[in-house]
């Protein structure tokens, strides 16, 4: 599934004629893509966590500078625990002591942690900044970078705070990813997976053939995977810019793995990792109401994928009570991803608490 067109940029289209590119280049060509997006040398306030600072921002910063850009870079903590109000506050007070204007852009120069932090900041200050992320995660690059879904946490739940607020260019080096720790590529993995098994057959197929290059990172497909799982969140986006519709697909797996990282605390699993375990409990949840679903050999490729142990600890009442907090409520219903097929997903609420123990017990491995 070679893509001979892997580099040229995908365009997300948005109603009212906004549109904004998905640029594929070395990171040495940020200074270019930003002028193409009409976004003029000045200040410019940079987010970045402390991992990703430690390989790219003496980088950034010269490119930056080399082409009349004035930036403040700001580093924050790793980890989910930095998506908080703390953490908002602290861009806040950096950007307004720096006399920021409105035609400061904000950068996000990190994972989905720092992207949708830095971009719930570039919409809040002064009522709304340009906003242009730079993904360096593999979660980020294939799916939270794009779309505009920005906030923080609350402890009620994951990404209860936030707004919708489009970027004016998402940038994607794919060789940022080889600084990952292994850890963090293979939970990302979900993500990638999760595009191919609610819209596109033909990916899932080629993926399952090339897994164990898949796993290993090898750059001779990192590239088309990367070009095939952006391209997909782009389309399903275009269509459905606020998820009022077909942009809930995008959820599938996360209803559980939200409920599974509030239980547990942030951290403990990553997201990626959390939704590998929620996709195993939406595939089973699925096969019930499907009994055609090949769920083993969707199941075999998210198996495939190293985790840590689940906790004996974790209980079924827990992760059932944390789902009740969860932001794709429709009034007192949840509202569950499931696949008709490998490659077709739908949304509903039609499901009973039977179902959803049922799910969970699969999951968890539990009898």
């Amino acid at each position: 599934m070679l893509l001979q067109h892997r580099n040229q940029p995908l365009q997300v289209e948005l109603d009212n004629d906004r549109t904004y590119p998905i640029v594929f280049d070395a990171l040495a060509k940020l200074p270019e893509a930003l002028r193409k997006a009409k976004l003029r040398p000045g200040k410019c306030l940079v987010v970045a966590d402390s991992n990703v600072a430690t390989h790219y921002r003496s980088r950034l910063d010269a490119l930056l500078k080399d082409d009349g850009w004035e930036p403040l870079i700001l580093t924050l903590p790793a980890g989910e625990a930095t998506k908080s109000p703390k953490h908002l506050q602290a861009i806040y007070d950096a950007a307004l002591a720096w006399r920021i204007d409105r035609r400061t852009p904000v950068l996000a120069l990190g994972g989905g942690v720092i992207g949708d932090l830095a971009g719930f900041a570039a919409a809040t200050l002064l009522r709304g900044l340009p906003f242009v992320q730079i993904p360096t995660s593999l979660i980020a690059q294939v799916d939270s970078a794009i779309g505009g879904k920005t906030g923080i946490n609350h402890f009620e739940g994951k990404n209860l705070i936030g707004v919708f607020h489009q970027p004016e260019l998402v940038f994607i080096d794919t060789a940022l990813l080889y600084t990952l720790p292994r850890r963090e590529w293979l939970g990302g993995l979900a993500e990638v997976i999760k595009h191919a098994l609610i819209q596109d057959a033909t990916f899932f197929d080629w993926m399952e053939a090339e897994f164990q290059r898949v796993l290993a990172r090898d750059p001779g497909i990192v590239p088309d995977l990367i070009y095939r799982a952006v391209s997909i969140k782009a389309k399903i986006v275009s269509e459905d810019e606020k998820e009022q519709g077909r942009r809930m697909i995008l959820n599938f797996g996360h209803t559980f793995g939200h409920a599974l990282e509030k239980t547990l605390g942030y951290g403990v699993y990553s997201h990626g990792e959390a939704v590998i375990l929620g996709m195993k409990a939406a595939l089973h949840m699925s096969r019930r109401f499907n009994r055609k679903l090949d769920q083993t050999r969707a199941e075999n490729v998210l198996n495939a994928i190293p985790m840590p142990p689940i906790p004996a600890s974790l209980g079924i009442p827990a992760v059932r009570e944390a789902m009740e907090s969860d932001k794709k409520r429709d009034g007192d219903q949840l509202r569950f991803v499931l696949l008709t097929k490998i490659g077709s997903a739908y949304v509903t609420d039609d499901v009973t608490p039977s179902d959803i123990e049922s799910a969970w017990a699969h999951a968890l491995g539990r009898p």
